[in-house]
């Protein structure tokens, strides 16, 4: 079971860095801003610090997911208590984006799938 958390939690984290590199590093990207986040081109001015700083803690919840894993199996608590609350909250904020918007609900699945399977398989094998 913990080798399923480990997986789940794993890629939960490397979506989250996409998340990051499409928020932080590639925004002004047209395909980005306006096929990913449904941002018309003469918003992204306006948006794109907003969109930068949300990419870096896309960026800090994936590096949280990522350690917990790595340590998880020498440091069982400390490794745990990090994938619960990095994927606890990658589950929160894709629950708040579809509640928030229903149209978003592509996206929160794709933000919220990983996390919360890693988070079924965590208190499965608890």
């Amino acid at each position: 079971m913990l080798i399923a958390v480990q997986i789940l939690a794993a890629l939960a984290g490397l979506v989250h860095v996409y998340i990051w590199v499409m928020e932080s590093l590639r925004f002004t990207d047209p395909t980005v801003h306006r096929g990913l986040f449904r941002t018309p081109t003469e918003h992204v001015e306006t948006v794109r610090s907003w969109a930068y700083n949300q990419g870096w803690y896309n960026l800090f919840l994936a590096i949280g997911a990522l350690l917990g894993v790595a340590v998880v199996r020498a440091e069982h608590t400390v490794g745990m208590t990090l994938i619960w609350f990095a994927c606890g909250s990658m589950l929160g904020a894709a629950l708040v984006l579809v509640l928030k918007d229903r149209s978003m609900a592509s996206a929160a699945l794709k933000q919220g799938l990983l996390p919360a399977l890693a988070l079924v398989f965590a208190l499965a094998q608890s």
